[in-house]
């Protein structure tokens, strides 16, 4: 294959990628240009296919688009290009640190649940609170890992029975995974992860859900436990300034008794509750 027709394969390859994350960020071509002081009409040649942007010049786009770093890397390889951002694991040795700083905020939230999630929702590490919290409820030892918080919830063989107001909260679950999906984009492992969990019985997704307005500052979780309500509302950490795709996707989500007889009752409960037999790190 000569040269140039290579790089008709790769700006064939690019220009629906571009094409579509800009679509997906509502900006125009004039829009995109005045972001990154490219010229509306090489963004155009890009898109069309007649032209392959520089790989910083696609960076620099991808920048302004918001382009999740997984995704940046696709964008790279369709352009013809290495990727340049680290795929490895969230316990890589060089994500010693984030990590040891998530187990140390794991700690500290202490008597309450904590736990760390990957980008699709799969429970990487917790503290204790959480598993002597929701083995109060169900045999957390007898699901498999990795442990999945949205199916946990949505399971009626989990914590669903226990779950107030089941309607209004697992539409809340599901608009909460689209607004949390990293870059605000629902990608295909995500939609397949919502595909799962809509099959379940009695799960309605209203995408009015979406956008409605709130008439309190959070939307609690509250869990029924002997005829007594616990309602919590959770406080979410990510890493701020991310340089690999695991450490974009890390999030730390806090949970938090919503009035004093939550914590009241929480602690009265958990004065009871079996410590762990199993890593807490799974």
């Amino acid at each position: 294959m000569t040269n140039s027709n290579t790089a008709l394969s790769v700006s064939k390859q690019l220009s629906p990628l571009l094409r579509h994350w800009r679509e997906v960020r509502g900006k125009s071509q004039l829009d995109l240009s005045m972001d990154t002081g490219v010229s509306q009409r090489h963004i155009s040649f890009v898109e069309s296919g007649r032209s392959v942007p520089s790989r910083q010049r696609l960076l620099t786009v991808a920048e302004a688009l918001d382009v999740p770093f997984r995704e940046r890397n696709t964008l790279l390889l369709a352009a013809g290009y290495a990727p340049i951002y680290s795929e490895d694991s969230w316990d890589a040795p060089e994500m010693q640190p984030v990590a040891d700083a998530l187990r140390r905020m794991l700690r500290q939230h202490e008597p309450f649940p904590a736990i760390v999630m990957d980008r699709y929702w799969n429970v990487l590490m917790s503290n204790t609170a959480t598993l002597r919290f929701f083995n109060c409820f169900v045999d957390m030892a007898a699901r498999k890992s990795p442990r999945n918080l949205l199916h946990l919830m949505f399971d009626p063989a989990g914590m669903r029975p226990f779950i107030d107001n089941w309607a209004e909260t697992s539409r809340s679950l599901l608009a909460r995974v689209h607004r949390e999906s990293i870059g605000r984009v629902v990608d295909d492992k995500t939609r397949e992860l919502l595909k799962t969990l809509l099959a379940y019985p009695d799960v309605d997704f209203d995408r009015k859900a979406l956008t409605a307005p709130g008439s309190t500052p959070v939307v609690p979780l509250t869990f029924v436990k002997d005829g007594q309500s616990l309602n919590f509302f959770s406080l979410v950490t990510t890493v701020g300034t991310p340089m690999t795709i695991a450490s974009q996707e890390l999030r730390l989500e806090c949970m938090f008794p919503t009035d004093q007889q939550t914590e009241h009752l929480y602690a009265d409960m958990m004065k009871g509750a079996p410590m762990p037999i199993f890593p807490k790190d799974h």
